[in-house]
C-alpha cells in the first residue's frame, strides 16, 4: 500500500517497482504506446464495426457523434491520469483504490474487475469465430470449432513466451491496425466525406445517446496502467502514453467513421468497414478489414491477459510467470466448453461481465476525491471529474441492463 510520503510525491521521476518473474529491463515509451493503442477497442474494431453500428440511427451526424463520444471519454481518462501521477504499480486500478479507499475496498474492486475480464476472455473468442470472421471469409465456418480452441491457445502461447514477445505482438497489432485504418479512411473519405456529418439536425435526441455509447467503447483504455511497475519513468510514460494513444485512436476512428454520413446503408452491414472497402476498393481491402477486426479484438484480449497477470501478482505476491501459466491453463481449458453452445455462452456471459466491469470502474471514480485530498488539496474540478466519471460508469451499467431488456 502506498505511504503518505509516496502519495505526496509527484511521481514524475520515481522508478517503477520490479515485478518478480517479469523481465527486469523497463518498458519504454514506444512499446507502451503500442499497448495503449491495442487496448483502446482496438481501434480497427471500433472504426469498422462498433461505432458505425452505434451511429446507424443517427448516421447523418456520424462525425459529430464520434467526436462527442471521444471527447466525453476524456472525463474518466483524466481521473486515471491524476491517479497515475502519484501511483504506479502492477495493481493498476487496484493500487488506485488502495490509495483512495483502502485495501478492503480495493480487494472488492479487484474481484469485480478480475471476474469481468476472465469472462471477457472466455466469450470474446466466440464473437471472433462465429460473428467476425465468417462475414468476410464464409469458408471458415468449417473450421470454427478448431478456431474456438486455437485462438486461446495462441494467446496463451504468446504470454508464455514472455513479456518481450507479448509487447512485440501488441506493437505489431497496433501498427497493423493503424495502417488498415488509414487505407479505409482514405477510401471512405473519397466517397462521402462532408462537413454535414458534424452537424446537429433538429429533433435528434438519439445523438446524445449514441455519443454516450461511443464513449463507453474506450473503457479498456485503463488496461495499460497495470504495467505501472514495469515502465521507465512511470508517471510520465503512463500519462503521455494514455493521452497520445487516446488522441491517435480517436482521430483515426473519426476519420474512418464520419464519411458514413453520406452512405448510411453501410452502417447496417455485419462489418460496415469491410462493406465500404468491398464496394469502393475491392475484395482485398475488405478481407484485410475483416481479418484486421478479428486481430484487433484478439489484441484487446491479449492486453487483458497481460493486465490480469499483473493484478493477480499485486494481490498475491506470486511470481508473474506462475500466474501467467495458471491463467493460460484456465483460458485453454475453458475453450472447449464454449463449443457446447457458443451463442448461448456469449449471451449468458456478456452482461455479468460488463456489469462487473462498470461496478469496478465506479469504485475507482468514487474514491478519487479522498485520494485527491490526500495528495494535495481537494478542488472543485476534482469533484466535477468524480461526478462526470461516475456518471460515465453508471451510464455503462444502465446500458448493460437496458440492453438486456430489449
Amino acid at each position: 500500500m502506498p505511504t503518505d510520503a509516496d502519495l505526496a510525491s509527484t511521481g514524475s521521476e520515481r522508478p517503477a517497482r520490479a515485478v518478480p518473474g517479469a523481465p527486469q529491463h523497463l518498458i519504454g515509451r514506444l512499446p507502451f504506446l503500442g499497448v495503449v493503442i491495442a487496448s483502446l477497442g482496438g481501434p480497427l474494431a471500433l472504426a469498422a464495426v462498433y461505432v458505425p453500428s452505434i451511429v446507424a440511427d443517427v448516421a447523418g451526424s456520424a462525425g459529430l457523434v464520434t467526436v462527442a463520444g471521444s471527447a466525453a471519454f476524456a472525463v474518466p481518462l483524466l481521473v486515471w491520469l491524476r491517479f497515475a501521477r502519484h501511483v504506479a504499480g502492477a495493481g493498476g486500478l487496484y493500487d488506485y483504490v488502495v490509495a483512495g479507499g483502502g485495501r478492503r475496498l480495493a480487494l472488492a474492486q479487484a474481484g469485480l474487475w478480475i471476474a469481468s475480464y476472465l469472462l471477457y476472455l472466455v466469450y470474446t473468442t466466440t464473437a471472433i469465430v462465429y460473428d467476425t470472421l465468417p462475414a468476410v471469409l464464409p469458408w471458415i465456418r468449417t473450421y470454427q470449432p478448431a478456431l474456438e480452441v486455437a485462438i486461446p491457445v495462441v494467446l496463451a502461447g504468446v504470454m508464455l513466451a514472455g513479456r518481450t514477445a507479448t509487447l512485440a505482438t501488441l506493437g505489431a497489432l497496433a501498427g497493423g491496425q493503424l495502417i488498415v485504418l488509414a487505407a479505409l479512411a482514405v477510401v471512405s473519405a473519397g466517397h462521402g466525406g462532408s462537413s454535414d456529418a458534424f452537424s446537429l439536425p433538429a429533433g435528434s435526441p438519439g445523438v446524445a445517446r449514441a455519443s454516450g455509447q461511443v464513449a463507453l467503447l474506450y473503457v479498456c483504455g485503463s488496461l495499460p496502467v497495470f504495467l505501472g511497475g514495469e515502465v521507465r519513468r512511470p508517471a510520465r510514460t503512463i500519462r503521455r502514453g494514455l493521452v497520445g494513444g487516446y488522441l491517435l485512436t480517436a482521430a483515426a476512428v473519426t476519420a474512418t467513421v464520419y464519411p458514413l454520413a453520406a452512405n448510411p446503408a453501410f452502417t447496417r452491414a455485419p462489418i460496415p468497414g469491410a462493406a465500404v472497402a468491398q464496394v469502393f476498393s475491392g475484395r482485398a481491402l475488405a478481407v484485410a478489414v475483416g481479418v484486421g477486426v478479428a486481430a484487433s479484438t484478439a489484441g484487446v484480449m491479449l492486453v487483458e491477459f497481460l493486465a490480469l497477470s499483473r493484478l493477480v501478482h499485486a494481490i498475491t505476491a506470486r511470481p508473474v510467470r506462475h500466474i501467467v501459466a495458471a491463467l493460460a491453463v484456465v483460458l485453454v481449458a475453458s475453450a472447449p466448453l464454449t463449443l457446447i453452445d457458443p451463442e448461448r455462452i456469449y449471451i449468458d456471459l456478456l452482461r455479468p461481465s460488463m456489469a462487473a466491469l462498470w461496478l469496478s470502474q465506479l469504485i475507482v471514480f468514487v474514491v478519487y476525491p479522498r485520494f485527491a485530498a490526500r495528495v494535495g488539496r481537494l478542488r472543485l474540478t476534482d469533484l466535477g471529474l468524480t461526478v462526470g466519471a461516475s456518471a460515465f460508469a453508471l451510464y455503462g451499467l444502465y446500458s448493460t441492463f437496458q440492453s438486456s431488456s430489449t
